[in-house]
């Protein structure tokens, strides 16, 4: 497969960018590489490969979920620049 100034004229409209006629050429000419690779990674025998999301072998390295006391309103309202009646007060953002 291999891609054409149409393509990449049409891709670049989708993205909103103005391409001069030598950039999308430059363009086609890239992306038509990169599938003809693509297309060549197709040929290889991955028979008895299991598929991976990784290269390496990784663990979740997160900690347990553990139930804790959660910050109470008068230590959260010390932070706040200005508070009204326990919430944080800030300027409005629509008229």
């Amino acid at each position: 497969m291999s891609i054409t100034n149409q393509d990449v004229e049409h891709v670049a409209k989708l993205a909103r960018l103005e391409l001069t006629p030598e950039e999308t050429e430059t363009f086609t000419e890239q992306l038509s590489a990169i599938l003809k690779y693509a297309e060549k990674l197709g040929e290889l025998d991955t028979t008895g490969v299991e598929p991976t999301t990784h290269v390496l072998p990784i663990t979740n390295v997160m900690r347990e979920d553990e139930v804790r006391e959660s910050t109470g309103t008068e230590q959260a309202m010390k932070n706040a620049p200005d508070e009204e009646d326990g919430q944080f007060r800030v300027p409005a953002v629509l008229e």
